[in-house]
């Protein structure tokens, strides 16, 4: 039997609902002192997921297991493709992969009416229907063209805001695996977001080529700091074991692909400290990644477990002492820290990282 990790959740969680009431949200105050933080959560109906809002930001995670994910209706997709719909002047995507039809047709009529539409993409998935589709109506694509991987799950949208997160704009990436994406309504991080994409698609340059020039690292948004990152430029590794040395209570991580040593050294250290650790790999990436982190986390005595979703459990997201959460297109990989083009983001805020160990528990609980 799994033990419990969620005597702090559950506190947590009540003190939520007990505050929550009808807010309207505010526009967001960038750069306020964190010590103002307060957050007001108000759900958001999404018939094959779960979503709250914040006032500058929306919080969506896929729901696997909706009676409607088998139609492909009714996910994370819905908001995506509805903001697309109310662009204005410019969107641009940076995508590993795409076969959302909803997204698909957003951008082909954000285009007919005169939007500005750019594309970067992996350069292997570019034959896929719906790129093509795009190409044939005029909107530019860039294709990456290089042995790593374009793995970015990015949207910035009128250069005011971003959708960012874990999920492919693809059917299986909306339906059939777990993923978080996040709506952030702010111009620095939109400002973060477009020179990365202006990096790839006017200047060509991919991977290690790109020098760490992000303008606002640190945003802090009506009191929630929000760190943004991009791999390999910004060498987020060390960065990363630096914020898991620093955990004092817990570290719950849900991890797609883990293999990247000093990261699984810094939980193990933890844990033998005392810190809770526990976890949920993907079970097909644990069969066949050589040098797993997965069994050096059982043999140390980590509850660290197999996901148990018929699709991909595509999660790259770690929650430090329940306040800190790091998630977005970066799998805890060599790879990722070396060669890829990817995306983190880390934002200090216990309501924002409540719901991830609310998405957490729901992952853990369907483990092997």
């Amino acid at each position: 039997m799994k033990p419990s990790f969620f005597p702090a959740f559950l506190l947590l969680l009540i003190l939520f609902l007990s505050s929550c009431g009808e807010t309207t949200p505010s526009l967001p105050l960038e750069d306020e002192p964190a010590s103002a933080a307060k957050v007001e959560l108000k759900p958001i109906e999404l018939p094959a997921g779960y979503g709250v809002e914040g006032g500058w930001f929306e919080l969506y995670f896929t729901n696997p297991q909706s009676p409607l994910a088998s139609q492909q209706t009714g996910g994370v997709d819905q908001p995506i493709a509805e903001s697309i719909d109310a662009a204005k002047l410019s969107v641009d995507v940076a995508v590993y992969s795409l076969s959302l039809n909803s997204v698909r047709d957003a951008l082909l009529r954000a285009h007919d009416r005169g939007v500005r539409v750019r594309l970067v993409m992996e350069s292997d998935n570019l034959d896929r229907a719906d790129p093509q589709k795009l190409k044939e109506a005029g909107i530019p694509i860039l294709g990456d063209r290089r042995e790593g991987l374009m793995h970015n799950k990015f949207v910035v949208i009128d250069n005011s805001e971003v959708w960012a997160g874990t999920m492919n704009l693809t059917d299986s990436g909306a339906y059939e695996d777990n993923n978080v994406m996040m709506r952030i309504r702010s111009v620095k991080v939109a400002e973060n977001f477009t020179k990365e994409f202006e990096e790839m698609f006017v200047d060509d340059q991919f991977g290690e080529a790109v020098a760490a020039e992000t303008p606002n690292p640190r945003v802090t948004i009506d009191g929630t700091p929000v760190d943004t990152y991009f791999s390999p430029d910004d060498g987020i590794q060390p960065i990363l074991v630096d914020i898991l040395n620093e955990a004092q209570e817990s570290i719950y991580f849900m991890a797609f692909s883990f293999t990247a040593d000093p990261l699984g050294d810094a939980i193990r250290a933890r844990a033998e400290e005392g810190v809770t650790a526990a976890g949920v790999m993907d079970e097909d990436q644990v069969a066949s990644n050589i040098g797993t982190e997965f069994d050096p986390f059982r043999q140390a005595g980590l509850d660290v477990y197999l996901d148990g979703n018929d699709g991909q459990m595509h999660h790259k997201v770690i929650v430090v002492d329940e306040s800190i959460v790091i998630f977005g297109s970066y799998n805890f990989t060599h790879s990722a820290e070396t060669k890829n083009d990817e995306t983190l983001l880390v934002i200090y805020s216990e309501p924002i990282a409540a719901q991830f160990i609310a998405e957490f528990r729901r992952v853990y609980e369907r483990t092997k």
